[in-house]
C-alpha cells in the first residue's frame, strides 16, 4: 500500500512541489467553501504567492457545511495535487498554500476565531450561488431558516453572512481593522452584491453593525475562471501511480486561468499580478463577458447534452448541433456586453471553443445542470433580456431556458433520477406534476425561479421559452 501524500513524503514526488518553508507561513486569508474551484484557483495563486517570500498569506479553509475536504486533506497536512491537463498530457503540482482546515458546523467558535486574528486581512468566498440566501427579487432571503439561526445565535452562525457579521462586530469592538471580503462566484457585481446583503444582515441585527459594514469594510468584485471537473476514483487512481504517494483529494483543471479582481483592499493584498492576476478599477465588463458567453454557452450545453445523451461537455460540444447552436447563442449575446471597455469577444470565444473540446478533463454535463434555477438570471437571462429591450429576438438564449425545464422534467424518466439538482426541486417537482399547459407552466416555472421580476419584456421572454418547450416534449 503506497504511503499518503504529506509533508513527509513529499520530497521525492515527480512533480512540482511548495519550494517554500511551511512551518513558516503566516496566516492572511480566511477561505469560505474550500472546494475544487478554490483549490485550483484561488489557492494556487497564493501559493505562488508564498513561494516569492510573501510569507503572511497562508490560508485558513473553512468548510461551512461537509467534513470531506477536512477528512481527506487534514491527514496531508493541507496538501493536494492540482492536475493540469489538456490533450498534450498532463502536469501535477503539489500545492500547499492551505495552512489548516476548519469545519463551521462542528466547531463555529474555532471559525469565528480565525475570522478574528488580527493576521487575517482577507476573506474569500466560493459557496456557489444558492448559499447566499437570496430572495427572488435579489435582497436576503430573511426567512431562510438559517438565517433566522444566526439573528438568534450570532455566536453559532451557519452561513457566510452570519461569520462574517460576527466576526466583523468582534473586531470592530476589539479594535482590529475589518478584512476586506473578496466574493469569488459567478454573482453579478458580486462584490456590491455581498456587501448589500451583509448590509441587510447586519442591519436584521444592529443598526450600527449595519452602518459599520457598509461604511467601513472592503468587498472589491472579482471575476474567475478555470473549467474544474469532479474528481474521479479513476483521477485519484491515475495520481497516486504517478506521484507513488495516495492523494485523497486532487484536484483536475485545465491550463487556462483568469482572475480580474477591483484593486480595493485597505488593510493590504498579496502581489497576485505578478503570476497572472489582472488588478482593475471594475470588474464589470470582463464579468459580463465571462458569464454570458462562457458560463451561458456552458449551461446551454450541459442541458442540450443531456437531453441528446452527451456525458460530457467535449462530447456536447463535438456533435455538429450543439455546436453551431452555441455559436449563434453567442452572436445573440455579444451584442448585449459593453461595447465601450476595451473587451475583445471574438477571440475569446475562439479560446472557449478550444477549451470546450478539451476531451482531457472529462467535464461532466450532469456536474454544469446543478443549480438551473440560480445560474441562469446572470447567465442567460440578463443577455435574453437585453436582447429584448433592443429590439432583438432572443431565440437560442430563450431555448437555454427551456432545455433547462425539459431537462429537469426528464429525470426520472430519460435521465436518472437525481442526475442533476436544484435548490428548487421540491417545488419544481409539484409544478411539473400538475400537467399544465406549455404556456401556464412556462410562466409558472419563472414565477417560482424569480426570473425577470418586474421587467417590462418579461412575458415576452416567457412566450419564446413556452414556444421552444413545445418542441422538447
Amino acid at each position: 500500500m503506497k504511503k499518503r501524500l504529506s509533508n513527509l513524503t513529499i520530497a521525492n514526488v515527480p512533480a512540482a512541489i511548495p519550494r517554500y518553508d511551511r512551518r513558516a507561513i503566516m496566516p492572511g486569508i480566511v477561505h469560505l467553501g474550500v472546494g475544487a474551484f478554490h483549490r485550483a484557483h484561488q489557492a494556487a495563486y497564493v501559493d505562488a504567492c508564498l513561494a516569492d517570500g510573501e510569507g503572511d498569506w497562508g490560508i485558513v479553509g473553512v468548510s461551512l457545511r461537509s467534513p470531506d475536504t477536512r477528512d481527506a486533506l487534514k491527514p496531508q497536512d493541507g496538501l493536494y495535487t492540482l492536475a493540469i491537463r489538456d490533450s498534450a498530457g498532463e502536469q501535477l503540482q503539489v500545492v500547499g498554500s492551505i495552512q489548516s482546515l476548519l469545519v463551521a458546523p462542528e466547531d463555529p467558535g474555532a471559525v469565528l476565531a480565525a475570522l478574528t486574528d488580527p493576521r487575517i486581512r482577507i476573506v474569500t468566498l466560493t459557496i456557489t450561488e444558492k448559499a447566499y440566501l437570496r430572495a427572488a427579487d435579489g435582497s436576503l432571503d430573511g426567512a431562510h431558516p438559517d438565517i433566522v439561526h444566526d439573528l438568534a445565535n450570532p455566536g453559532s452562525p451557519k452561513t457566510a453572512h452570519g461569520f462574517l457579521a460576527e466576526a466583523l462586530a468582534r473586531r470592530s469592538i476589539a479594535g482590529t481593522p475589518p478584512f476586506t471580503v473578496l466574493c469569488c462566484d459567478n454573482l453579478p457585481a458580486n462584490g456590491a452584491t455581498l456587501h448589500r446583503l451583509l448590509i441587510e444582515f447586519a442591519k436584521l441585527r444592529d443598526a450600527d453593525l449595519g452602518r459599520y459594514v457598509a461604511d467601513e469594510v472592503a468587498f472589491p468584485s472579482s471575476m474567475v475562471d478555470r473549467i474544474v471537473p469532479a474528481t474521479t476514483d479513476a483521477d485519484r487512481a491515475r495520481i497516486a501511480d504517478e506521484l507513488g504517494l495516495e492523494d485523497a483529494w486532487p484536484v483536475m483543471t485545465e491550463p487556462f486561468r483568469q482572475w480580474v479582481i477591483e484593486d480595493r483592499f485597505p488593510a493590504g493584498r498579496p502581489a497576485w499580478e505578478k503570476f497572472g492576476v489582472t488588478m482593475v478599477e471594475d470588474v464589470g465588463p470582463f464579468e459580463d463577458m465571462k458569464l454570458r458567453l462562457l458560463n451561458g454557452a456552458h449551461s446551454g450545453i450541459a442541458y442540450l447534452g443531456l437531453l441528446s445523451g452527451h456525458a460530457t461537455v467535449d462530447r456536447a460540444f463535438a456533435d455538429p448541433s450543439i455546436r453551431q447552436f452555441v455559436d449563434r447563442l453567442w452572436a445573440e449575446a455579444i451584442p448585449t456586453l459593453p461595447q465601450d471597455a476595451g473587451l475583445d469577444p471574438i477571440p475569446y470565444t475562439a479560446e472557449l471553443a478550444a477549451r470546450f473540446s478539451n476531451a482531457a478533463l472529462a467535464h461532466r454535463t450532469a456536474q454544469i445542470a446543478n443549480d438551473g434555477s440560480q445560474k441562469l438570471p446572470q447567465r442567460i437571462v440578463a443577455s435574453a433580456l437585453a436582447r429584448l429591450e433592443a429590439g432583438l429576438l432572443p431565440e437560442h438564449l430563450s431555448l437555454v431556458v427551456a432545455a433547462w425545464i425539459a431537462a429537469c422534467t426528464a429525470r426520472g424518466g430519460s435521465l436518472p433520477e437525481g442526475h442533476f439538482t436544484d435548490p428548487l426541486d421540491a417545488a419544481l417537482g409539484d409544478l411539473f406534476g400538475r400537467n399544465l399547459p406549455t404556456a401556464t407552466m412556462a410562466e409558472a416555472v419563472f414565477d417560482l425561479a424569480g426570473f425577470a421580476i418586474g421587467h417590462a419584456e418579461r412575458q415576452k421572454l416567457i412566450e419564446f421559452v413556452a414556444t421552444h418547450l413545445v418542441h422538447f416534449k
